[in-house]
């Protein structure tokens, strides 16, 4: 493996095998199901068989699909358990693993990117990944003071292989949805799509990531790797070695799994207020369990750019709807574009379909489990359900669309954690007009 594949039509064809490789076995099992074999046995059949092709196409292609399948690896906490397992074990895998390019490209891209001498900055440099992931692979390494340092290193074609791929799984969102219900796939692709050019750049996911470890120097809960050296396709940052939060969620024990919850929600809601920034890229991968009981943040490519913090219009929100109150809310939701004026929708509507949304901020402490967000899911997804039609009806403005991507992924984490967390304390702290 030297490059990201880059012809479109290869890839095209890639990608399609996805969908097409699914209706296949759907008729498949209608077979099967026509010869007497048990409906849950081929359906268990299926969803493995699914999972293990969705990985190995998007953990091949890299690029946009292997971006696709690392920001879906956070929404299998919402599938049914039934279905969720094969999906849980693939898409784990797309968050640390993929196929590494050649040590030939490594060498041509820090001779392209840090100049023909780069050698003399490093003590030591491992030609081998320890880590390969979307758009880049890590390197560990020595720089020349004695600092053990991470070497982020883009993929050649990495750039043409994002947009493409951005563009054809658009086109096959609708199938996408059918196999991962649970997961918002249009809207997910066009929040990728509006941030692609930013990842694309290190020299913009170091100055993030500056932000980011200054605001956060010496804090006793959160730490951020500082950058050392950054060029358009290669990043130098320290290095650091925690307990993964994939690990965390396979095996780790109840203190791991509420201690990593708490720290992720206070730095969800606090980096905003203390950065003017959020981090947009909640997959697990991106986050440790430091040995000192620290979490560790990486991988600043994807960030939400508020200057003023979190709105407060979010926070009034949420203090509404957990004190039932629906016409206070209903005339909220109205002036900040949540509602059309003109719609028919009844305020007890809206307090029904929110209301269960805000139960981590009803108890002193909340217990992020897969069952509740299952239920969530099935409530607002369900044809049928009086709050599916009352979802369709309600209108998410242009400027909260990524606050609400990361908030329901960071959600996802907690709740594959089945971390016991203390969600109203950190949102009265942190999120503006909640308390005020």
């Amino acid at each position: 493996m030297s490059d990201v594949p880059r012809r479109a039509a290869q890839r095209t064809v890639k990608l399609a095998s996805l969908p097409l490789g699914a209706a296949g076995r759907v008729a498949a099992g209608w077979g099967k199901r026509l010869t007497g074999q048990d409906a849950d046995t081929v359906s268990a059949d299926f969803s493995a068989r699914t999972a293990e092709q969705l990985f190995a196409v998007l953990g091949q292609l890299k690029g946009g699909a292997m971006k696709f399948g690392q920001a879906l690896s956070v929404f299998e906490a919402a599938v049914p358990d039934e279905l969720a397992e094969p999906y849980r074990d693939a898409l784990s895998k797309l968050q640390t693993t993929s196929q590494p390019m050649s040590e030939s490209s490594v060498r041509r891209t820090l001779d392209e990117q840090l100049g023909s001498g780069w050698h003399a900055r490093f003590a030591e440099f491992d030609e081998s990944p320890t880590a390969a992931a979307s758009i880049g692979q890590v390197h560990r390494a020595v720089w020349h003071d004695g600092r053990e340092v991470a070497v982020k290193i883009q993929y050649p074609g990495a750039d043409e292989a994002l947009r493409s791929d951005l563009r054809q799984l658009m086109r096959f969102s609708r199938l996408f949805q059918s196999m991962l219900p649970g997961a918002e796939i249009k809207p997910l692709l066009r929040e990728l799509q509006d941030r692609m050019v930013e990842e694309l750049d290190y020299r913009t996911e170091a100055d993030n990531q500056r932000s980011f470890a200054t605001a956060f120097e010496g804090d006793e809960l959160v730490h951020v790797p500082r950058v050392v050296a950054s060029s358009p396709k290669v990043m130098v940052t320290e290095w650091v070695s925690g307990t993964p939060f994939a690990e965390i969620i396979n095996n780790g024990s109840r203190e791991q799994r509420d201690r990593a919850g708490e720290l992720l929600g206070e730095f969800h809601f606090s980096s905003p207020a203390r950065v003017g920034l959020l981090h947009a890229d909640p997959h697990p991968g991106n986050f440790q369990l430091l040995p000192d009981g620290r979490l560790t943040v990486i991988d600043f490519g994807a960030v939400a750019r508020l200057p003023e913090g979190l709105p407060r219009t979010l926070g009034r929100m949420l203090r509404l709807a957990l004190e039932d109150r629906a016409e206070e809310l209903m005339e909220l939701l109205r002036s900040d574009r949540f509602v059309q004026t003109d719609s028919e929708l009844r305020a007890e509507d809206v307090q029904a379909y929110l209301g269960p949304f805000v139960d981590p901020a009803r108890t002193e402490t909340f217990h992020f489990t897969r069952s509740w967000l299952q239920r969530q899911a099935d409530r607002v997804g369900d044809l049928r359900s009086p709050e599916f039609r009352t979802g369709r009806s309600l209108n998410l403005p242009p400027d909260y669309l990524l606050i609400h991507r990361v908030t329901l992924g960071a959600t996802g984490i907690l709740c594959q954690l089945d971390a016991e967390v203390a969600a109203r304390e950190i949102i009265s702290n942190w999120q503006p007009g909640f308390v005020d």
